[in-house]
């Protein structure tokens, strides 16, 4: 630190007397909170079998059935 602009301690203990190994559970306890990662790219995208969207976007509510073969294996894909 310089003479011309000190720096605050960034951890002030106010009352009680604690020994160092408690001063270091604290520190390390501080560090590894503001070390922890925040995922900021909001809320995972919803798969189309939850999409309320998806429901509505044929008029029976569902995508039409089209028989014929193997019929059975697009019954089930979303979209």
């Amino acid at each position: 630190m310089s003479e011309q602009n000190p720096q605050r301690p960034v951890l002030r203990i106010v009352r009680g007397d604690p020994d160092d190994v408690e001063i270091a559970a604290v520190t390390a306890a501080l560090a590894g909170a503001a070390a922890a990662q925040v995922p900021e790219d909001g809320p995972e995208p919803m798969s189309l079998w939850g999409d309320p969207v998806a429901a509505v976007r044929h008029p029976a509510g569902r995508r039409p059935l089209r028989p014929g073969p193997h019929a059975w294996r697009a019954s089930a894909l979303p979209g």
